[in-house]
């Protein structure tokens, strides 16, 4: 078994996983959080989490590891840039409208904002999503980026992701547990120290998205599932610069 077994089937955990963050992260909103609504009430602060998890973390997370694929090795670059880019910007979205829910329903409900640890460490993961974003627009997506803008600012490119996946995961964890925290609150056979069915579930999908992180880093690290460089003109010239007819 090589290299590109050992791969797929990372990925396909690291798919798996994340999707199953998706799928719990929804049933636990709508099994125990009272659903979904968009009235400025509890129902409607539940797309947070929802949007969080799916666009921040999942989305994120799968578009990080698109340039392993080893069947898209072979075939140009830039094509599999613009698949990135907007997979990214797709999953930055999601993100702004989850914040946008936040606070929309903190301030109908009259709740202070950005007061928690967990909200500091999430503000933190969008805004530098956001400039890594910008910066990869202007280094490799724009017409006039040149070429050697976009070699300078890929190691930072580089790191600014990988600082975003972490501070995802820490906005994740936190938050999913600041939320039992509040929903579960007091003495009651409920209380969260007693492990009820929503605080296990909730648990599980914890562990679930450090689990989808784990995998992520895995695979990103790995310097044998890297795609291998051109080191051509073609392949560093920014990718909205149109091609010349052939």
């Amino acid at each position: 078994m090589g290299a590109r077994f050992y791969f797929y089937m990372s990925t396909c955990l690291c798919v798996t996983s994340g999707l199953l963050c998706v799928v719990l992260v929804v049933f636990w909103n709508w099994r125990w959080r009272g659903g979904f609504a968009w009235d400025g009430t509890e129902a409607q602060f539940n797309w947070h989490p929802v949007l969080m998890i799916s666009g921040l973390l999942v989305l994120y997370g799968l578009a990080a590891i698109l340039f392993r694929v080893p069947w898209g090795w072979s075939q140009k670059k830039r094509g599999w840039k613009l698949v990135h880019a907007g997979l990214m910007l797709a999953a930055l979205l999601l993100a702004a409208v989850g914040l946008h829910v936040a606070f929309d329903v903190h301030r109908s409900l009259k709740i202070p904002s950005m007061f928690s640890l967990h909200s500091w460490v999430g503000m933190s993961a969008v805004v530098t999503f956001g400039w890594q974003w910008f910066l990869g627009l202007v280094g490799f997506l724009l017409p006039c980026s040149a070429p050697q803008l976009g070699h300078a600012l890929k190691g930072i490119h580089v790191w600014m992701g990988k600082a975003v996946l972490m501070l995802t995961l820490a906005a994740c964890v936190s938050g999913i547990n600041e939320q039992l925290s509040f929903a579960l609150d007091g003495v009651s056979a409920d209380a969260y120290s007693s492990l009820p069915a929503e605080a296990l579930f909730a648990n599980t999908l914890g562990m679930l998205t450090v689990a989808f992180s784990v995998l992520v880093f895995g695979i990103l690290s790995k310097a044998d599932w890297r795609r291998p460089e051109a080191n051509t003109d073609a392949e560093t010239a920014p990718i909205l610069l149109r091609e010349e007819a052939t």
